[in-house]
């Protein structure tokens, strides 16, 4: 082959690995960086100077009280819990769901860099090298609130820390549960964020007066850590639902209901009604009551039997919200109740035979519905729901 020819088969190839690399370079998508608070995690934590790990368990060593508490709580299982494990799952549910659940870029596999052409269902991902599967497990761990730029996050400083402290209350205040507690965004068309613990605190009464830490971080006094003397602290159940979520713990509760039955008698005449009032009050919670996950509800069950043990009377009030997913997600119905606000719910079954009677009254507290949680996989062995309030109560009819 002549020269010529060998220089003009060089260009063509040029030519043709320069178009491929154009065309290449043409069709590319854009990566468009994260921008919403909820795609992002928090940045790595180095361990601090002075402790020996980022896990629960070292925290422990000087804090065991502070970590007996956190060991119940739900947020030592919010990685773990088998409803969150069947969400993210599915083909639907998007990348940042584990963003609230293992916040710290230590606890996850792979970094989101990016989203090609901003389609939050195809994140840029890469190897996350310094990835602690352990500290995963924890979900929202101690590091997650306390550790921040190799020191120790607290709102007071004893000066005898093996660590450095930073005095940093802002950083632990309502703000940082708003964080993950107030997530509002309509992803797509049917799949959408609802949890408005936030905006319904900010709305209500106690703004500005009380917070989250005043309920769910209640004042004690002990020793923060072994050996360094009594002071006031704050309690780390994190009480919530109460609702577990796996079988063999129970972690703590707040009930922000206030339940009172009115109107019941030892005795009525035969053709009277039973007319008993149960009047429930949103009298503790400083937002609505059911509050968060949009599944969540309360049910009001009354119930009347004989002395054969036979059902008589019967009826069923519900509190929550009702959704519809699909083709559009879109709330269909709301009675959550607001601080403070009362509702009387009335049972009045006609009376039309002698006898003793058993009246029941029983509450319910529930993560969802038997039909969400078969949809999800989740046998009998999950729990659901919980009773928060049960009385009996006798009385006669007479002729």
């Amino acid at each position: 082959m002549s020269k010529k020819a060998i220089f003009l088969t060089g260009m063509a190839i040029l030519t043709l690995l320069l178009f491929g690399f154009l065309s290449n370079q043409a069709t590319k998508p854009e990566i468009i960086p994260l921008s919403k608070k909820w795609e992002k995690t928090i940045p790595f934590q180095e361990i601090p100077k002075g402790i020996s790990g980022l896990d629960a368990a070292h925290c422990g060593i000087c804090h065991p009280k502070h970590y007996e508490e956190w060991k119940i709580s739900t947020h030592a299982h919010a990685w773990r819990d088998k409803q969150f494990q069947a969400e993210i799952k599915k083909e639907t549910s998007p990348f940042m769901c584990i963003n609230c659940h293992i916040p710290l870029q230590n606890q996850q596999a792979e970094i989101v860099i990016g989203l090609e052409e901003g389609d939050i269902y195809r994140p840029v991902r890469k190897k996350n090298p310094k990835f602690d599967r352990e500290l995963q497990q924890e979900g929202i761990t101690c590091a997650v609130c306390h550790i921040r730029n190799n020191a120790i996050i607290s709102t007071s400083k004893s000066g005898k820390a093996p660590h450095q402290t930073l005095v940093r209350p802002n950083l632990l205040s309502e703000e940082l549960c708003i964080h993950c507690h107030n997530a509002v965004a309509t992803i797509t068309p049917q799949l959408v964020c609802s949890f408005e613990t936030g905006t319904e605190w900010k709305r209500g009464p106690y703004s500005g007066k009380k917070n989250c830490i005043n309920c769910h971080f209640k004042k004690t006094v002990r020793e923060n850590a072994t050996g360094f003397g009594v002071k006031t602290s704050h309690l780390h159940s994190l009480p919530g639902s109460g609702i577990p979520k796996e079988l063999g713990y129970q972690p703590d509760m707040l009930n922000g209901l206030s339940i009172q039955p009115e109107g019941i008698k030892d005795r009525y005449k035969k053709g009277d009604s039973l007319n008993v009032r149960l009047k429930v009050t949103n009298e503790f919670a400083g937002h609505k009551v059911p509050t968060g996950d949009p599944e969540r509800f309360f049910l009001f069950h009354f119930l009347i039997r004989n002395e054969k043990d036979d059902t008589i009377a019967i009826k069923t009030e519900r509190i929550g919200e009702k959704w519809q997913w699909y083709p559009v997600a879109k709330k269909l119905e709301d009675n959550n109740l607001s601080p403070e606000e009362e509702r009387i719910f009335t049972f009045s079954p006609l009376l039309d035979k002698r006898g003793r009677y058993t009246l029941s009254i029983l509450v319910t507290k529930h993560r969802m519905t038997a039909e969400a949680a078969n949809f999800n996989h989740l046998d009998e062995n999950y729990p659901k729901f919980i009773p928060i309030f049960e009385e009996n109560f006798e009385f006669e009819v007479q002729n």
